[in-house]
């Protein structure tokens, strides 16, 4: 019996793969040799395209080194890639399925997809291709990555957040990190998801049309973005935003909003704008609630402020693995404006502004959830903070490489629920009982739907 062909060695594939690299290599050069940059300067994009597709065409075809007419066809799509896109990851930036495309030196890429990191087939033909498509990134964006600017942050057209640090910082060759946020997922994804169920969004969804300020806190790929995003349709549309960022990556569903962005010095090292400036200035643009992408600094003094000052419902996010490490770090940043102020006056200044944190994980297996909802209270004897978790959830095991577990309330009626009231709002009895609730991927979702909580507190308005 006649055995089955075997698939090639993976030393034969890499093999094969950098030979291709050197074939494209070798086709680009002659590329650049034969166009006359004086001609293409007055074409416009589309006959530009098309002329360096023409002649990408007709070198492939003059290539022996081609195996066949697939291999023709990559070429001339990879070549069209390399100089109009972003090289061998070109394509991966078109597959909505890619979260995070992490290029570890030009012979190793790793992608994140439905949660799970995988390593890809791609290379880069050696280090200065790669450094070649940094430094096309960071050009578009007035900076440069070299040994004099080894560290680049930078965002792509489409929103994508892209970091880039390159040699002698970067040990083994330049390394490239892409965040990409092209799949804005909306409320409904994270109940069917199972980020939370339709009681935790209820809640949230009061709290923001009530105008109370929320914290979201959590590690890096949590979601906290995302959640902000998919919350920010429950603000009324006739209130002004301002959105402030780092790096842009809110898209609010409200009509008015106005958007600012840090600025980095310029190659003299002149020129930044930090968040704490651009807080500042919001308090000058009117708004009905500022929106700060994530406090990471100074500004965290600032945003206090306008929040006890009229600007209540502001959003926020943070990094922290937990609710009280979440106001610890807010403590912490307080202190970094350079003001002599005492502890207790801080943690009384942050329990006065903010009333929920919600803290976001991401588990086993790429899941996000809610991990719990939290109601600060205020203070004990002016030193502690006193916090009430009115959701939470527990893991319960791994199945299959994926963590599972199930939400429950704690029985904890929030204070705040006066407020809703004050506003017009009134939640479902039984809302808090204590209990478990199952949602989304969890398993049956609870008989309680969001239509039903939602109408619920239209109802009572």
């Amino acid at each position: 019996m006649a055995s089955e062909p075997q698939p090639p060695h993976p030393n034969a594939r890499f093999a094969l793969a950098q030979r291709f690299q050197k074939i494209k290599a070798d086709v680009h050069r002659q590329m650049v040799e034969m166009i006359d940059l004086s001609r293409i300067s007055h074409w416009k994009p589309e006959r530009l395209r098309r002329e360096v597709r023409n002649l990408a065409i007709k070198l492939a075809q003059s290539s022996p080194e081609l195996l066949n007419e697939v291999d023709r066809e990559r070429l001339i799509d990879e070549i069209m890639a390399e100089a109009f896109g972003l090289g061998p990851i070109d394509g991966l930036m078109k597959d909505s399925t890619v979260s995070d495309i992490l290029v570890n030196g030009p012979h190793q890429v790793y992608i994140e997809r439905n949660g799970r990191l995988e390593p890809t087939d791609l290379l880069f033909a050696d280090d200065a291709h790669l450094m070649q498509i940094i430094q096309r990134i960071a050009a578009r964006v007035g900076r440069r990555a070299d040994e004099m600017s080894p560290m680049v942050d930078a965002r792509l057209p489409d929103g994508s957040r892209v970091n880039a640090i390159v040699p002698p910082l970067a040990l083994d060759g330049p390394i490239l990190s892409i965040r990409r946020f092209g799949v804005r997922l909306g409320t409904d994804d994270l109940l069917q998801n199972g980020t939370m169920p339709a009681e935790l969004l209820t809640v949230l969804k009061a709290a923001i049309e009530a105008r109370i300020s929320i914290l979201i806190s959590g590690g890096t790929g949590s979601g906290k973005t995302t959640l902000l995003n998919a919350l920010s349709r429950y603000i009324p549309s006739d209130e002004r935003l301002v959105t402030i960022e780092d790096s842009a990556e809110l898209k609010l569903q409200q009509p008015h909003v106005a958007r600012l962005e840090t600025r980095p010095p310029n190659l003299e090292g002149v020129g930044e704008v930090k968040q704490r400036d651009l807080v500042r200035n919001a308090l000058r643009m009117r708004p009905d609630r500022i929106i700060v992408g994530e406090v990471r600094g100074a500004e965290a003094l600032d945003m206090l402020q306008a929040m006890n000052t009229g600007h209540e419902g502001s959003l926020t996010t943070i990094h922290a693995n937990d609710t009280r490490d979440a106001l610890t770090r807010l403590e912490m940043m307080v202190l970094m404006a350079g003001f002599e102020m005492p502890v207790p006056v801080i943690r009384q200044y942050i329990s006065s502004a903010i009333t929920i944190v919600v803290q976001l994980a991401r588990l086993k297996g790429g899941r996000r959830r809610v991990m719990r909802i939290s109601e600060i209270l205020g203070l004990k004897n002016r030193t502690r903070y006193v916090v009430r978790d009115v959701f939470g959830f527990r893991q319960t095991g791994v199945t299959d490489g994926v963590a599972v577990g199930e939400f429950y309330a704690t029985g904890h009626v929030p204070r705040f629920l006066a407020r809703l009231a004050a506003s017009g709002i009134e939640l479902p009895e039984g809302l808090f009982h204590e209990r478990i609730m199952e949602c989304g991927d969890q398993g049956p979702v609870t008989q309680v739907t969001e239509q039903d909580l939602l109408g619920a507190g239209a109802a009572g308005r």
